[in-house]
């Protein structure tokens, strides 16, 4: 049977819908973390040991994901991880001990880390097809999908639903979504030939490092900029909690124009400018006596940071002589490692020192994206419309 023709538009709209249930249920998951803790007694630091299975399965997912993608094409791979992810969720509600969380959060990390890899591979295909710079708008839709699940789940913990029948709501809804998607997706035929996992070195390399630095640094945010409001500005915490607010609505609305600002100024100079904002957003914040400077500066970071993980991914998938779901997932493997290391990194050297050196550090880190955004130009025979 010959393979059904693409509808570019629908594609483009199945893809939209996918990094949307992506960032839905990672914070469905997330926006229920403090119930699941308390359902189970387990304490700060045993909760910390069973959060490691997420990560560990991130981790285990990438290379095998890059290898199944240019064996089987990303559409098979994207469809079956995309439910796996979804159907994954309610066994985070079902875990009736420690360990057991731990293993579901394994089966979940991995899941969501084969979505991920799978359907950036799908952008990289549909930005192909368009010709012109269309990643950004697919993480904005990542940033948005977070921001409701993450609101559902307040409002559902505020109601007083309990994790597993909104974990069933949230996974059937986002499956039905997923399975209009998998309907519309490109059929991307696999690699006939070319290595199934590459080691990041060379432009992969220093494509990785950007994104290492770019997840180091959200990481730092996400974890610990309530802690610097609340310690280091002293504010209160119902203010704390806003500076992870204006971050994340900081990165929808970047990503939302990032696009457009790719194809005035490209990919280059836009990486330059959004390591330099985000370094001057860190040092905005340490220098803060007030919180609404210090709000100022969560901001300035995520708008520096918005653009680069869909530049450092677009870039990625360009590079010659590697096929995009392999470059991808060599490429996202250094990322997610700074974004789950960079917490626990932080918390070492502000023990050992304070917290504002440690922000000054991730600061330093922003500046190196600066001095590596040169690798982001497109090669020889790749076009980026100007």
């Amino acid at each position: 049977m010959p393979p059904r023709p693409d509808n570019l538009p629908l594609a483009r709209l199945a893809i939209y819908l996918t990094f949307f249930v992506c960032g839905f249920i990672l914070a469905a998951w997330v926006s229920r973390i403090p119930a699941i803790k308390q359902s189970l007694g387990l304490n700060t630091g045993e909760l910390g040991l069973v959060l490691l299975g997420a990560p560990v399965g991130l981790v285990l997912a990438m290379p095998l994901t890059g290898w199944l993608i240019a064996h089987l094409g990303s559409r098979p791979v994207l469809t079956f991880a995309a439910l796996s992810n979804c159907f994954s969720l309610p066994l985070l509600a079902l875990a009736p001990s420690g360990w057991t969380l731990a293993l579901a959060l394994f089966v979940f990390g991995f899941a969501n880390a084969a979505m991920d890899i799978s359907m950036n591979a799908q952008a990289v295909e549909a930005e192909r097809r368009y010709a012109r710079p269309i990643m950004s708008s697919f993480h904005a839709l990542f940033s948005l999908g977070g921001l409701l699940g993450a609101a559902l789940g307040g409002a559902a913990a505020a109601a007083g639903m309990g994790p597993l029948p909104f974990f069933i709501w949230m996974a059937v809804a986002s499956a039905l979504g997923m399975l209009w998607a998998s309907r519309h997706l490109f059929e991307v035929r696999p690699a006939s030939s070319g290595p199934r996992f590459v080691w990041p070195k060379g432009v992969l390399l220093g494509l990785g490092l950007i994104v290492f630095c770019t997840g180091l640094g959200e990481g730092a945010v996400g974890d610990w900029s309530a802690v610097f409001m609340k310690q280091v500005i002293g504010s209160s915490e119902a203010v704390a909690a806003l500076a992870f607010s204006a971050f994340s609505v900081a990165m929808v609305v970047g990503r939302l124009t990032g696009d457009a600002l790719t194809h005035r100024f490209g990919p280059v100079a836009l990486a330059r400018g959004g390591g330099l904002l985000a370094a001057a957003g860190f040092i905005t914040t340490l220098l803060a006596a007030r919180p609404e400077v210090a709000l100022l500066g969560f901001v300035m970071i995520g708008l520096g940071y918005c653009t680069l993980f869909p530049l450092a991914f677009s870039a990625a998938g360009r590079v010659p002589g590697v096929q995009p779901g392999v470059a991808l997932a060599s490429v996202a493997t250094l990322g997610y490692l700074g974004f789950l290391a960079g917490p626990p990194v932080i918390g070492l050297i502000a023990h050992a020192t304070s917290l504002r050196v440690s922000f000054a550090l991730v600061a330093g880190l922003a500046v190196v994206i600066t001095l590596l955004a040169g690798l982001l130009q497109p090669r020889t025979g790749q076009v980026i419309n100007r």
